[in-house]
């Protein structure tokens, strides 16, 4: 426990180095606190609604551990995957937490893959219906056009169905691949998790939206925060650093000047990733201490 909590404590010193701390404040003292405030309640929305993915795995998997234990665990392992990185947000956290409550490493997979299956076939849904009906327009210099979007789209959409469609037609529901198991969730819950998937994709371009002060539509928004989270994942960077910013820049050029554009992501980075960092620095420290407890109890009272 010691060595992991010096390893996370050694990363959250890393990013904060790397963080221009007087352009955050810069842009934070020049938005109205109307805008900000807006966005605040959007972002613990969007956190709460993220922390109830987990849920949908309690039910995959049929473990017994409490709703606000597992809401905690995934809060605290989504805001750290949000500002260090999916490997060790995402996986890591989650496995030390869930571990220390008393779950095997196989549930403990399982409720991963289901809670990023959630994010991601919302993402798929949310793309589809976005680019195919009102893609961004793009730089003449890219590689792709608005056409190629519409494409991407209809593929998109296509690619949603097809999962709704397996885990709805088949009566059949595990099927085993290479010598591991694959349980599909009922259409009914397969259909939840792109409704909540891509409700939190929403409020998140909901979060930019406002702190842009609806300088652009809500779509265009949407379209590209969606554009910009692709790039972040291949590029492989913590948070996203410098990617998210380019995308949206590049993007908006032609309605907004690029200091505005980066003053609200930069707004946007503080109420959504840096803020609540600091509650699931508090949150970790707290479940690591009474994990013991917290796995008696939950497992004894399955509320």
């Amino acid at each position: 426990m010691l060595v992991f909590f010096i390893v996370v404590v050694s990363l959250l010193v890393s990013q904060a180095r790397s963080m221009d701390w007087p352009a955050v404040l810069a842009a934070l003292k020049a938005f109205p606190v109307q805008p900000l405030a807006l966005a605040a309640a959007l972002a613990a929305a969007s956190l709460a609604l993220y922390s109830c993915f987990d849920l949908l795995g309690r039910r995959y998997t049929g473990h017994t551990l409490g709703s606000t234990t597992v809401m905690s665990v995934t809060f605290v392992s989504y805001v750290f995957n949000l500002n260090l990185g999916s490997l060790v947000g995402g996986a890591l956290f989650r496995f030390r937490l869930y571990s220390r409550l008393g779950l095997a490493n196989g549930v403990i997979a399982r409720i991963m893959t289901f809670s990023l299956l959630t994010n991601w076939m919302g993402y798929l849904l949310l793309a589809g219906l976005v680019f195919g009906s009102v893609p961004p327009t793009l730089p003449d210099n890219w590689a792709i056009t608005s056409f190629h979007l519409r494409l991407i789209g209809g593929l998109l959409v296509g690619l949603a169905a097809l999962y709704l469609a397996l885990c709805g037609l088949f009566n059949r529901r595990s099927f085993s691949v290479r010598g591991h198991s694959i349980n599909l969730p009922s259409a009914r819950m397969a259909a939840l998790q792109m409704v909540m998937g891509a409700a939190n994709w929403m409020l998140m371009s909901g979060i930019i939206f406002v702190l842009l002060q609806q300088s652009v539509s809500f779509p265009t928004v949407v379209s590209v925060l969606l554009l910009a989270s692709i790039a972040s994942v291949v590029a492989h960077i913590p948070a996203g650093l410098g990617v998210l910013e380019a995308v949206f820049v590049a993007l908006l050029s032609s309605q907004l000047a690029a200091p505005v554009v980066v003053a609200a992501l930069v707004a946007y980075r503080v109420v959504y990733y840096l803020a609540p960092l600091g509650v699931a620095v508090a949150g970790y420290a707290v479940m690591e201490a009474r994990a013991d407890k917290l796995a008696i109890s939950s497992n004894s009272s399955g509320i």
